[in-house]
């Protein structure tokens, strides 16, 4: 009953959610594909519902509701690159969600909700306790179909939105297949990665020659890339044999590049999303906007501003006791950590509560802090001028320092028109120079550009990581980080079940760190967030160890045993809510060693030689 009352209120969301869109909010009719496309998704739910019925009265078998499933989730897949893009809120949320509860906001409100559509469907009819949660699948499906219906209804009535650049869903649907499709993170039960991106290739080729937009473009060349890459994937079907290198060389990246051409529209997402339309490979610096997750803007950036907010990185008189910089913690030769199990407080011989992360690409995010208080990068260096346990002084004091040196009166008007020294200023600087330590020139990142080869077991590490480890459904691709593909502008975090010691020291304990639950966000006191931590960049990890928000594991090795046992629930510990499946990967030694090799090619830490 919970259960059901849970998404009663979820439905009630959603509705009041789902005319969110990134694009032009004018509505317009669309393609016929779009059209048939919907139709044929209800058509389909339709049937999954009734299904879903037949099966709670065992009037059908399991594999033939799985079948019914997958060829649902096929039809959402053809249509999947226009109604994602469009109304990404009601896609996630409502049509696609993923497996785990979620906050969400009504009116002065907030409630924690049961996670609803596809993705909850494909885990719960694909798994082993099918059977026991007959009830639990029909309620789904029920909401799934009455939500969709109503759009649909919607839909046909006022027609769709429409917004002014036809090949941004085309773009960011490949960024999709390739960070939450072949990664099993949009089929956790089926692992049917490769027929659900052969469909949604499908949508994409219907779309493109059924739409005079695009008859002014090199069409054809699309459809043979296309048509290869359907090709590719029927004969590839394998979850952890697929090759993710090969498919993006030859598929997903020469058609992400092609369709980039096509861009004449205006740009839809650029208050909405961090990626960067102009971007031409994942791999590149400049897949993301660093100036979409700061409030300081490219117009105002200059070399001058990155040098002042240099000196104020390493400047120790600025913090209270004259002892203590941004650098004390993040060392430059460390990849910006100090390897230390948690980092030094300003009182001798104590210490803050948590580890220290590394700064490389820290810009890329809409969250700062293992426990995600802070919502940009300026709240984040703020929190820690304020922390008593830190610089413990306030912004009036650091800009009373400031002044009163001759050398940074001169920097604030070689950086600032106005050569003001306030806060605002000071932050920008600092976000300048933060924001300048991007790491993309990794010898993994050149060799997904074709700049030159990596080993073998880097490769067999990164389709490891990709695919049986499941490290890439957390770290997502491109930046292996928690920024959530295809519009980069949420952080997750995850409930890991972390321990206090590495696995092969007894006893084995929880960590007593409550993470996110007890961060000052008063909308997040909620029991998912317990034991939560947000999910960082594994980009130069080689070089930040210990490892976790706790410092606790000392080696790469360490980090995979905890990993390959399914975390802290997998071995045994209670947990109310680990997002972190428990069961065992199953990773051999080879295979560990692999990984590692992989990991460590991503180490890049030459922004720290830029001048």
């Amino acid at each position: 009953m919970r259960f059901y009352l849970l998404l009663i209120i979820a439905l009630f969301i959603g509705f009041a959610a789902m005319s969110f869109n990134p694009a032009d909010k004018g509505t317009a009719n669309e393609s016929t594909v779009i059209n048939n496309g919907l139709a044929d998704f209800k058509n389909k739910l339709e049937q999954l519902k009734k299904e879903a019925y037949l099966f709670s009265e065992e009037k059908i078998s399991l594999e033939d509701l799985q079948k019914t499933l997958s060829s649902t989730r096929n039809s959402y897949k053809e249509i999947e690159f226009y109604i994602a893009y469009h109304y990404p809120e009601f896609s996630k949320t409502h049509l696609n969600a993923a497996p785990l509860f979620h906050i969400e906001r009504a009116g002065t409100k907030s409630y924690t909700l049961p996670p609803e559509g596809l993705q909850v469907l494909d885990e719960l009819i694909f798994s082993e306790t099918a059977a026991d949660e007959k009830e639990k699948i029909k309620d789904i499906t029920d909401f799934l179909y009455n939500s969709y219906s109503k759009f649909y209804l919607s839909s046909v009535k006022n027609g769709l939105s429409k917004g002014n650049n036809k090949t941004l869903p085309l773009r960011i649907e490949l960024i999709r297949i390739y960070t939450l499709g072949v990664t099993g993170f949009d089929t956790p039960g089926s692992l049917n990665i490769s027929e659900e991106a052969g469909h949604a290739l499908l949508g994409i080729k219907r779309y493109i020659n059924d739409d005079d937009y695009f008859k002014n473009f090199n069409v054809q060349k699309a459809n043979g890339i296309l048509s290869e890459s359907q090709e590719y994937l029927s004969r590839n079907k394998d979850f952890e044999t697929f090759d993710r290198i090969e498919f993006y060389k030859k598929y997903i990246q020469p058609l992400y590049e092609e369709f980039g051409k096509w861009d004449g529209g205006t740009d839809d997402l650029k208050e909405f999303s961090g990626w960067n339309v102009s971007n031409k490979n994942f791999f590149s610096s400049d897949f993301l906007d660093p100036y979409f997750f700061t409030l300081l803007k490219s117009s105002e950036d200059n070399p001058e501003l990155k040098n002042l907010g240099k000196d104020i990185f390493y400047d120790q008189k600025l913090s209270d006791n004259g002892k203590m910089s941004c650098a004390t913690c993040h060392l430059p030769e460390n990849a910006f950590t100090d390897l230390k199990i948690k980092s030094p407080s300003n009182v001798e011989g104590k210490t803050v509560l948590r580890n220290s992360p590394s700064l490389y690409n820290a810009v890329f995010a809409k969250r700062f802090f293992y426990d995600m208080r802070a919502f940009y990068m300026e709240q984040q260096a703020e929190h820690v001028i304020y922390n008593e346990q830190e610089f413990n002084t306030s912004y009036e004091s650091i800009i009373k320092k400031l002044k009163t040196k001759p050398e940074y009166k001169k920097a604030f008007r070689n950086a600032f028109k106005d050569g003001k020294i306030n806060k605002q200023n000071f932050s920008k600087a600092l976000s300048s120079y933060v924001a300048s330590l991007y790491s993309f020139e990794s010898d993994f990142d050149r060799f997904m550009r074709n700049e030159k080869d990596i080993s073998g077991d880097a490769k067999k590490g990164f389709n490891l990581f990709m695919g049986k480890a499941n490290c890439a459904t957390c770290h997502f691709a491109p930046h292996f980080s928690g920024l959530v593909p295809p519009f980069y502008n949420e952080n997750e975090s995850e409930v890991l079940g972390v321990t206090k010691k590495p696995i092969n020291q007894t006893p084995i304990e929880l960590d007593s760190d409550m993470g996110r639950v007890n961060s000052p966000v008063e909308k997040e006191k909620s029991w998912i967030y317990e034991n939560s931590f947000k999910t960082v960049t594994v980009r130069n990890i080689a070089l930040t160890k210990p490892y976790f928000h706790n410092g606790a594991f000392n080696t790469l090795e360490e980090v995979l045993d905890f990993y390959n046992e399914g975390g802290g629930e997998g071995m045994g510990l209670k947990m109310k809510n680990q997002t972190l499946p428990p069961d065992k990967l199953n990773l051999t030694q080879t295979e560990i060693k692999q990984i590692i090799t992989f990991l460590n090619s991503l180490t890049d830490v030459s922004a720290a030689k830029r001048k």
